[in-house]
């Protein structure tokens, strides 16, 4: 045993010694005959020299310091994937009316319409599956593997896109591989963002969790911005003819050199130290053959069986953040164009600002939530996407760029607050083993049943109804149901990952931290040390 560990020892025995002798005890009772007898037990037990059982404290060498050149690989490896998959979001659906055309281009208008949206939505189709695979994979094989393997993917098949032949020259093959070629797409997207937010929180400090979660989601929606500001530069300077000839192809053909400096940034980063120890654990426990530890779930059922109140908690806040962000980014271009009657290029022109300026304010809010807690700023978003979306959507009817412009800024002030924390709040649901498939089952479920059938859902309502604002009713309903969500919610801001021990950044911090583990408010020691010792990290 070390001496530090005997200098422990050797303190809680004198303290125990001068409590236990320091009263003097005058037997008047009962109650004083039992005390002074069990003092009597305690001297003997000393005496015979038997060491008390003491709980497992947290020293220097459990907590994991990450250096600032380390989270900055992290953070750059995979805010580039964010970006990608929305960059392909953004050109499809801005291009859907022209790939229309391109490949169903014998068939009416109507029918190009329905097809492209429908192709739309098969993206949406593979990411639950895509999400329960590449998340289990994740979980046993690293998340640095499948991540690759996601961006390779993703970027592969958009560019694919960009080279297919159309239905003059092939006829119903060209729509049958650009279908294909969306399923690869969504299938790999089902990896990317629960892979890339599991990394992600897995490497912050636990102070600054939710500050460098929230830059995924920047990374998310100036990808969308980019693809919309491509596609708006060539229907602005190109004429339709040469757009359904060559032009719909320059934004597709482009993910290809974006990938290769996408996949550098990637390669550069490891799996995550706390990934890494509860393999070396599970390793170490196989070969010794002795306590069992707790292993990556190998399937839905397990996952469903172990973590149903996880996955509901999780599914709901995604469904309600989703179809917010959803709205503002693929929705609203539609609703500008077909309900408000503006041109196709100021549908997308007026949407792009605001991306932008929500880009901007998205690490703000996670940095917030760093401060007062995620459920807070979580509820202030679910609260404000049930009160915000009315006069948001009035507004917009007024008719003016500018009503327009404030009633979609007013729409982005819950996005900004609910997206901004799902990176940090998500994965500190679920254990290491289980933290990939954990979210990437219950985040694309979600995006498939809420975010992909959002627009389809709030223009059938329109066209039910005959109102304009029809949509926020049903964005108001899917945001009370996140607001009831929130409750459910365990509060994880400034605390350590289910599983892992403290992360910090500076080696100072992590003296300070051990020092102070008996009144640090967001430390509980006993806590942390059990799921260590479940996951097989301490014996």
């Amino acid at each position: 045993m070390s001496s530090a560990s005997n200098n422990e020892n050797s303190e809680v025995l004198s303290n125990a010694t001068s409590t236990t002798f320091s009263t003097p005890a005058v037997p008047s009772d009962d109650d004083n005959l039992i005390s002074n007898t069990r003092v009597v037990r305690k001297r003997f037990h000393w005496s015979w020299g038997t060491k008390p059982k003491r709980k497992r404290r947290l020293k220097v060498s459990d907590v994991t310091v990450v250096g600032k050149s380390v989270l900055k690989r992290a953070v750059a490896g995979t805010v580039v994937g964010n970006f990608m998959e929305w960059y392909d979001v953004g050109i499809y659906g801005y291009l859907a009316v022209t790939l229309g055309h391109v490949f169903l281009s014998d068939a009416p208008d109507t029918v190009q319409r329905l097809f492209s949206l429908g192709v739309f939505a098969v993206t949406f189709i593979a990411r639950p599956l895509g999400g329960m695979i590449l998340g289990s994979l994740g979980d046993k094989l690293g998340r640095q593997k499948i991540l690759a393997f996601t961006l390779l993917a993703m970027s592969g098949a958009t560019f694919l896109i960009g080279v297919l032949p159309n239905f003059a020259a092939v006829g119903f093959w060209a729509p049958l591989a650009l279908i294909l070629l969306k399923l690869v797409q969504g299938f790999s997207t089902g990896g990317e963002y629960a892979g890339a937010s599991t990394l992600i929180t897995e490497y912050a400090p636990d102070k600054h969790r939710g500050f460098f979660a929230s830059l995924l989601d920047v990374g998310s929606y100036l990808g969308f911005a980019a693809g919309a500001a491509v596609v708006s530069i060539l229907q602005t300077n190109t004429a339709e003819t040469a757009m359904l000839s060559w032009g719909w192809r320059i934004p597709f053909i482009l993910a290809l050199p974006m990938a290769v400096i996408a996949l550098y940034f990637r390669e550069k980063v490891e799996d995550t130290p706390v990934f890494q120890q509860a393999q070396a654990a599970a390793e170490k426990a196989s070969k010794e053959g002795g306590e069992e530890v707790t292993q990556a779930h190998t399937g839905v059922a397990d996952l469903v069986k172990g973590y149903w109140r996880e996955l509901l908690v999780a599914f709901t806040l995604v469904a309600a953040a989703n179809t917010l962000g959803y709205t503002l980014t693929t929705y609203m271009p539609t609703y500008l164009t077909t309900t408000l009657d503006y041109d196709p290029q100021h549908g997308t022109l007026l949407t792009i600002p605001v991306l932008i300026i929500l880009a901007g304010f998205i690490p703000f809010t996670g940095a917030l939530s760093d401060k007062i807690g995620r459920k807070k700023v979580l509820f202030a978003g679910a609260l404000s996407g049930a009160i915000l979306i009315f006069p948001s959507f009035l507004l917009m009817e007024v008719g003016s760029i500018w009503a327009t412009l404030l009633g979609l800024g007013l729409l982005a002030i819950p996005v900004a607050l609910m997206v901004s924390n799902l990176a940090s709040s998500l994965p500190a649901l679920f254990p290491t083993s289980a933290r990939y498939g954990g979210m990437g089952f219950s985040y694309n479920l979600a995006v498939a049943v809420f975010g992909g059938t959002a627009p389809l859902i709030m223009e059938a309502l329109i066209t039910v109804t005959g109102v304009k604002l029809a949509p926020a009713f049903w964005i108001a309903f899917t945001s009370i149901m996140g607001l009831i969500a929130v409750f459910f919610l365990k509060e994880s801001a400034r605390q350590p990952m289910p599983g892992a021990m403290p992360t910090v950044s500076t080696k100072a911090e992590a003296h300070e931290l051990v020092e102070n583990q008996d009144t640090n408010p967001d430390l509980n020691v006993a806590e942390i040390m059990a799921q260590a010792r479940k996951e097989g990290r301490i014996q």
